[in-house]
């Protein structure tokens, strides 16, 4: 998002979360009055989805408290806050895609703490930009990609669940859709993902395909992994209004998935 942002031209001021705990409401004011910024865009999560589980307090501190504390903060001072939300405030049950207005349902705990983070938002910043988007990878963080590659390499095969569907999302093509979306003023609810959809299954798949490398894999259940918290079977988001306002969709996640492989080995034969 910051290099997407200063190549057109925008003076950014990054806080890490050493510079910033958005959980402490004057430590927020404080910053947000010393800059006094057009927009804050608001790229701090907890987003451990089965650490949430147990540290349900530090899950909720960070994804609602600090969603309260920055909308309370920009609406006194009059600025745009723009906030990630997750495809995970759903349950899952519905047989298709989910609509920006579809009831929330989450079923865990992390996906709990981003709903009330969203009544936060909705109920307290009066400008604002809600963005639930799903399955990211990008250069940078930890991310699936980065996760089937090392997994492959390393042991030759992998076992990845084939009953959730969602749309993965490269972070590349999310920034420019989001910095393209503050300068409609097209205030609300959105839901950006690459187009198309697929299992962790499939994503993992085409991964090495695209990547070239050849591993076992194997499809198993979700019951099967065993994981704390409960996920959704269908988690795919439908990008109605983004079309409407912007005039574009995202590229296919299968070409978003190539351009970022390409990215990262550019980036490795450059070091």
């Amino acid at each position: 998002m910051q290099e997407e942002a200063r190549a057109r031209g925008h003076e950014v001021v990054a806080a890490g979360r050493e510079e910033l705990d958005i959980t402490d409401l004057e430590a927020v004011r404080r910053a947000v009055a010393d800059v006094r910024p057009a927009c804050v865009i608001n790229c701090a999560a907890y987003t451990d989805v089965d650490g949430a589980e147990a540290e349900t307090a530090k899950a909720f501190a960070v994804n609602a408290l600090g969603v309260r504390n920055l909308a309370s903060v920009c609406r006194e001072l009059d600025v745009v806050l723009v906030h990630f939300s997750t495809d995970y405030v759903f349950d899952g049950k519905k047989q298709a895609p989910y609509f920006i207005f579809d009831p929330p349902s989450p079923l865990n705990a992390y996906g709990r703490s981003k709903l009330y983070g969203e009544e936060y938002l909705k109920r307290i910043a009066p400008r604002y930009y809600l963005i639930r988007t799903s399955w990211l990878f990008g250069i940078g963080g930890k991310n699936f990609v980065e996760t089937v590659l090392r997994l492959a390499r390393e042991k030759g095969e992998l076992r990845v669940v084939d009953d959730q569907r969602g749309c993965p999302t490269y972070t590349r093509d999310l920034s420019r859709a989001v910095l393209d979306l503050i300068a409609t003023h097209a205030y609300g609810v959105y839901h950006i993902t690459n187009a198309g959809d697929t299992t962790w299954y499939g994503f993992a798949r085409e991964i090495l395909w695209a990547a070239g490398l050849r591993a076992s894999l194997r499809p198993i259940g979700s019951e099967e992994l065993g994981r704390p918290a409960p996920r959704p079977a269908n988690s795919v988001l439908d990008p109605f209004p983004l079309q409407e306002t912007l005039g574009y969709l995202l590229p296919p996640w299968p070409d978003a998935l190539r351009r970022y492989l390409a990215e990262r080995e550019k980036g490795a034969r450059a070091q």
